[in-house]
């Protein structure tokens, strides 16, 4: 059901200090990035292992994932089945923040949130998304 933490996700100031923090300080690797009505809006910054770093381009009112914070943002975690974890979900009368639905990168998520409202967005990657895309091409170059 679990497979592990897919991304932490976090709203940030000032994109390119913080992209060149964490590669030139902490070695991650900048994957790619996904605009939004042809602007600007996720930097998806590779950790290894298959897991990431979401950073949005600060709190943008027109990004109606973005809160008005400047730090975490959400916590992702990868599920084999987005379905399997909806109904638990439902069954354990957790919320249900939001239903599963195909997103614009081709994964499926949905969104629930813990007892202090922390954000949770489960997802499950699609061999056609972005993510699982640079995976392959960078992992199959460290071979």
């Amino acid at each position: 059901m679990i497979k592990g933490i897919g991304h932490a996700a976090f709203n940030v100031k000032d994109m390119e200090k913080t992209i060149a923090f964490y590669e030139e300080t902490l070695g991650f690797k900048k994957a790619f990035e996904l605009p939004r009505g042809g602007e600007p809006w996720i930097v998806y910054l590779y950790a290894g292992g298959g897991q990431f770093i979401e950073l949005f381009y600060g709190a943008r009112k027109e990004n109606p994932y973005s809160s008005e914070n400047i730090g975490f943002f959400h916590l992702c975690v990868a599920v084999d089945d987005i379905h399997e974890i909806w109904n638990r979900i439902v069954e354990t009368g957790a919320p249900q923040d939001e239903a599963p639905k195909l997103a614009g990168d081709h994964n499926w998520q949905c969104w629930t949130h813990d007892p202090d409202g922390i954000k949770i967005e489960l997802m499950q990657l699609s061999e056609e998304s972005p993510q699982m895309t640079f995976i392959r091409e960078f992992e199959g170059k460290q071979e």
